[in-house]
């Protein structure tokens, strides 16, 4: 089994840090719907500015609000205004990476999806596993 990106925020900035909440990562839920990302999964958090990489799990914030909020000791590793890319992960046989076309959600100031691509492993004529980006040219943005 393989370890994939099965989605990943990026470039999504922190706004908030509440270290006496017990724990997680507080999302909006409209933005982990975009991603696929479910409420008690866990997802890696890597802080660009500071290079900390931290794994948590995601509850979901208030709808609409466009909030990251790093909670418990998690808010120790960033600061508000903070990028982060955020990745979900999942196991899969090798055979099963063509099914998989991750989406990957680019953020702007004030947590606008500035752009929504997918990743997509395909078979060419010079390898059995290939690479390559997808844009999404009709998905909704914020």
């Amino acid at each position: 089994m393989l370890k994939i990106v099965r989605a990943k925020l990026h470039c999504i900035r922190i706004t908030g840090a509440d270290l006496n909440y017990h724990g997680s990562i507080s999302l909006d839920p409209v933005i982990c719907e975009k991603a696929g990302i479910l409420p008690l999964e866990f997802v890696n958090v890597w802080n660009k500015h500071t290079g900390a990489r931290i794994s948590t799990y995601v509850i979901y914030g208030e709808a609409g609000s466009r909030c990251c909020v790093l909670n418990g000791a998690a808010a120790r590793t960033c600061q508000v205004g903070d990028e982060v890319i955020i990745t979900a992960v999942e196991y899969v046989d090798r055979q099963k990476l063509y099914d998989f076309k991750p989406p990957v959600l680019v953020f702007g100031p004030g947590n606008i999806i500035e752009r929504v691509f997918h990743y997509d492993v395909y078979k060419s004529k010079d390898r059995d596993f290939d690479f390559q980006i997808t844009e999404d040219e009709n998905e909704d943005e914020d």
